[in-house]
């Protein structure tokens, strides 16, 4: 999990005093934010009602349907999250954002965007990006069981991870809309 620099734990503690939650409280929220790209969190805290959804332009749901009170808060320190988090460079990916995950024998994850940038909040996670740094941003990245994969549209290039290696494959001038991992070692499919 991703962790939190000093200038991180000062906003937690600052928001928690503002919005009368624990720091453990807003904590859990931060992710929840960031993971929903700054317009949405799910999340699970007793400080919170339990298990809820929050969505910018005000819907929420809360376990504790009817704490009016607690909802206004809730939406009141997501929305001040989803604020400070848009303000942070590289943080919240414009235009469309999709996350797909399977899990089972073949666990799978897909995310159109790539992952979150570098920002004064978080410590930068070095096996976030285990591609190399020229290619920059990814279009989409994914995992399925020990293979990772991220896709770079504009250099045309698909970067593959598995057993602690990682390939660069040049796609040529294919239009792809997918990959999916095959039972063969290094072969993709794309569509």
């Amino acid at each position: 999990m991703q962790q939190l620099t000093p200038a991180g734990q000062n906003l937690v503690t600052e928001l928690a005093g503002r919005h009368g939650f624990s720091t453990d409280a807003v904590t859990h929220m931060l992710f929840a934010v960031l993971h929903g790209n700054g317009s949405m969190a799910q999340f699970g805290h007793p400080e919170f009602g339990g298990g809820g959804q929050w969505m910018s332009g005000g819907m929420i749901m809360l376990g504790d349907m009817f704490n009016h009170g607690l909802k206004g808060r809730v939406d009141a320190l997501c929305s001040e999250i989803a604020g400070v988090l848009a303000r942070q460079p590289g943080l919240i990916h414009s235009g469309s954002f999709q996350s797909q995950m399977q899990g089972g024998v073949n666990a799978q994850m897909q995310t159109a965007g790539g992952f979150p940038g570098q920002s004064s909040l978080f410590i930068p996670d070095p096996a976030m990006n285990w591609w190399p740094a020229e290619l920059g941003t990814p279009n989409a990245t994914g995992a399925q069981n020990n293979v990772k994969y991220a896709y770079f549209a504009n250099s045309h290039r698909l970067a593959v991870e598995t057993g602690g290696s990682c390939w660069i494959y040049d796609t040529l001038d294919h239009q792809i809309g997918g990959i999916f991992p095959t039972a063969r070692r290094r072969h993709f499919n794309y569509i």
